[in-house]
């Protein structure tokens, strides 16, 4: 997305076009969420020129525009961003650090893909270790989960891929991949010029940041109860390996970011996550042992049903960037 902007710059510029860029914003960083000013100063240079066009996705309009005081303020951090990427531009990346990043990208995707595509195993863990399925009886949302019913996970809509993660509190597609990403270039003695990218470049640097929260948010703990009530014997294994994998992306993370531990250098944020966290983690805990009756029997009482979506949307509110 980063290049696709430079490149629209760069013609928009050759045939005299004012450019405006039309951002849909999602909650999760997975789907271009996150804190508006950071995100939208880590853009690349020029594409703010021409002012700014956004979308929220859902639950988030509730959370910015939701009363007049929240919708002023975020009025007010959209145009601060914009004025402020105009007045004092971001540095363009050196190309070293292009090359970098194109390097981690191929070898993110590759790992990412192999994960969800070329594994076996993973689409019937995602679908016991997470309430996709239940999501589907969930009043929310103006469109059907999948874009057919009978589908494999590529056919699942984006919020519902993010949302069932969320859940579970793996929050698997906002990191799939980069740790290993990040560690294999610090294995080839890169770790220094990552420092560097990360204090100079908004875009990386925002990028580091955001993994810091999602990894805030996360809990293998409770990641790994849901696998022991929910997930068949055969496929824990995998549960195990995507926990190893988050644990390596942590670590991998934390050595660039120069953090003793994660979101140190955000502490406002951390502390809000810890305290959601407290009213949160009960909530995963009652959602496990739901599933695991209602999965036993098709038939069960509307109360169950109840309980069940309400710690849903409890598990939501407390995570906030849902989808």
């Amino acid at each position: 997305q980063y290049s696709a902007q430079e490149a629209l710059i760069k013609s928009c510029q050759e045939a005299g076009v004012c450019l405006t860029l039309f951002h849909g914003r999602g909650g999760t960083v997975g789907r271009g969420g996150g804190p508006a000013k950071v995100a939208l100063f880590s853009q690349p240079p020029g594409s703010l020129k021409g002012g700014l066009r956004v979308t929220e996705q859902g639950e988030m309009i509730r959370f910015k525009l939701g009363i007049p005081d929240l919708a002023i303020k975020t009025l007010a951090l959209y145009t601060d961003a914009i004025l402020e990427a105009n007045l004092l531009p971001p540095p363009a990346p050196k190309q070293e650090w292009r090359d970098l990043m194109n390097k981690m990208s191929d070898i993110s995707c590759t790992i990412y893909q192999d994960t969800v595509h070329r594994n076996p195993d993973f689409i019937p863990y995602f679908y016991q270790a997470t309430p996709e399925a239940e999501l589907a009886r969930l009043p929310l949302g103006s469109r059907p989960a999948k874009r057919r019913p009978n589908g494999g996970v590529e056919s699942l809509r984006a919020i519902p891929w993010i949302f069932g993660w969320t859940q579970n509190r793996l929050m698997l597609p906002a990191w799939l991949g980069a740790g290993e990403a990040l560690q294999q270039v610090i294995d080839e003695g890169n770790v220094e010029i990552l420092k560097t990218m990360y204090k100079d470049w908004p875009f990386f640097g925002t990028r580091i940041n955001m993994l810091e929260m999602v990894f805030a948010k996360a809990d293998p703990r409770i990641s790994a109860y849901y696998d022991e009530r929910l997930v068949e014997d055969r496929l824990q294994d995998l549960g195990k390996k995507l926990r190893a994998q988050l644990e390596g992306a942590i670590k991998s993370t934390l050595r660039i970011s120069q953090d003793e531990y994660l979101m140190e250098s955000l502490p406002d944020i951390a502390e809000n996550i810890a305290m959601r966290n407290i009213y949160t983690n009960p909530l995963n805990l009652l959602q496990v042992e739901l599933l695991h009756r209602s999965r036993q029997d098709s038939e069960h009482s509307p109360e169950l049903e109840l309980a069940l979506m309400i710690t849903i949307s409890g598990i939501a509110a407390g995570m906030r960037n849902t989808g």
